[in-house]
């Protein structure tokens, strides 16, 4: 790395004397950032419950067919791909605070189409808006909250956006228990507003503030956020203020963030894990659980119990553990998925006719109930394995990685790729599903393909700190 761009990767702003910051309007600043991240995770885990709900709808409600279903699921993520790049244009010229607020009015849009649905187009439309307001919410608020926190919390604040993300989704899959699809889609419409009115009164980042050479106002965010400003140092501005030109790709300290955020996106997501929130609810029913409402939800609880651990131990386990122990939890659980599927393959009193809550008071000696709580198993033990490392930490590096005079393109390259592959995953998931059951031998094949994929982007981590 030459020193201009160990210049540009340098924090922006540090206390003298190695003093800490003592502000805690730091974690509500986070905290309204985050409702982003929150509508982004119950838009994403909407479909799980909203597509068996408009299965059984009566007309004249819209009513989904497998390709349909298919297209309800995925379109999101082209949504979220084109909402990257408009995220990545955004963050640079509107800023981080007003990229927020603006992610917002989709978000509401969205859901609001979705609950005066009359026909297909209307909820393809909406969950095209939401998808929108999801790629610009994953790319701006990981961000903002890498800005205005100081070293000592940006772990765990970092790691917190994807807490959030795993908490919209297990609300999603808490609120289709009990509500039909309109309603949920009415309930999607709560989190960003409130993270309208909230983000109103949160400073913009004091980073993007010197940036604009916007100093008084810089100084009023650390003051608000930090509780002080007095005594800051600043480091030169003048290489913050490059445009970004293709012919900087040569320079490594460019080079190699690309490199590792683009892997890290792509490997992410084909992990599959975005099939097994969109569809969760579906997988359960393919395998005959009688109730598959609360199967999901059981997978949601355990998605967030371990993206909170996460955040908890990132600043000290380090990112490259976490993501190969990670890697290694979801290669196991595939395979073990994969087992469940081949040795319940055509009984007609397998486990998958039992009733899960039942599962719960029953010895464990019957073998049938066994594999019942193998299925269970080894989806949660998947979803743990994803929430400790793959699910937080590519997010959270993204917003660390880059120079700051890259940082919007490369931002929005790394989303977009994110959520093209998610596309991919999510759109061919359900028309690949009944042969691949039917050969049974799919889940175990991708835990090997898995572990392949990971090994890639831990090499180039090698290459940093």
């Amino acid at each position: 790395m030459t020193p201009e761009d160990q210049e540009e990767t340098q924090p922006l702003l540090r206390p003298p004397g190695g003093s800490a910051p003592r502000g805690r309007r730091v974690f509500l600043a986070a905290f309204a950032a985050a409702l982003g991240p929150l509508s982004f995770g119950f838009a994403l885990g909407y479909s799980s419950p909203a597509i068996p709900s408009l299965r059984r709808a009566a007309p004249p409600a819209p009513h989904l067919d497998e390709d349909a279903a298919s297209w309800f699921g995925a379109i999101v993520t082209l949504g979220a791909a084109a909402g990257g790049v408009l995220g990545g244009w955004l963050l640079d010229r509107a800023g981080r605070k007003l990229s927020l607020v603006l992610c917002a009015l989709p978000f509401v849009a969205g859901f609001a189409v979705i609950t005066a649905a009359q026909n297909l187009w209307m909820l393809l439309g909406g969950r095209l808006l939401t998808g929108l307001a999801c790629g610009i919410a994953s790319l701006v608020a990981p961000v903002y909250i890498s800005e205005i926190a100081y070293p000592e919390v940006r772990g765990l604040l970092g790691s917190c956006v994807q807490l959030m993300v795993v908490t919209g989704i297990l609300l999603a899959y808490l609120a289709g228990w009990v509500l039909e699809w309109r309603w949920l889609a009415v309930l999607g419409c709560v989190a960003p507003s409130f993270m309208l009115l909230l983000m109103c009164f949160m400073p913009e980042t004091p980073r993007f503030l010197l940036s604009q050479h916007k100093h008084q106002e810089a100084m009023a965010a650390m003051q608000f956020l930090w509780g002080y400003a007095q005594g800051w140092e600043e480091p030169p501005l003048g290489a913050q203020h490059q445009d970004f030109h293709v012919a900087q790709l040569r320079r490594p300290g460019v080079y190699k963030p690309f490199i590792i955020g683009i892997s890290l996106m792509a490997f992410q997501q084909l992990s599959g894990v975005n099939a097994v929130m969109f569809y969760a609810e579906t997988i359960f029913e393919e395998a005959k659980f009688k109730d598959s409402s609360l199967a999901s939800v059981v997978v949601g609880v355990i998605q967030v119990l371990f993206t909170a651990t996460a955040a908890l131990i990132m600043d000290r386990a380090g990112r490259r553990l976490l993501l190969t122990l990670s890697g290694v939890v979801m290669v196991f659980s595939t395979s073990a998925f994969g087992a469940y599927f081949k040795l319940t393959e055509g009984g007609p009193s397998n486990s998958s006719h039992v009733d899960l809550p039942a599962l719960i008071s029953m010895e464990a000696a019957d073998t049938n109930v066994g594999l019942a709580w193998l299925a269970v198993g080894s989806m949660c033990l998947f979803i743990a394995g994803f929430a400790v490392g793959w699910g937080p930490i590519p997010w959270l590096l993204m917003s660390e990685i880059f120079p700051l005079h890259v940082k919007g393109v490369a931002t929005g390259v790394c989303v977009l790729t994110n959520w093209f592959m998610a596309f991919l995953v999510t759109k061919e998931f359900s028309s690949l599903m009944q042969p691949l059951i039917a050969t049974s031998t799919f889940l175990q094949y991708q835990g090997l393909w898995t572990h392949a994929l990971f090994r890639g982007p831990l090499t180039f981590l090698e290459a940093f700190p």
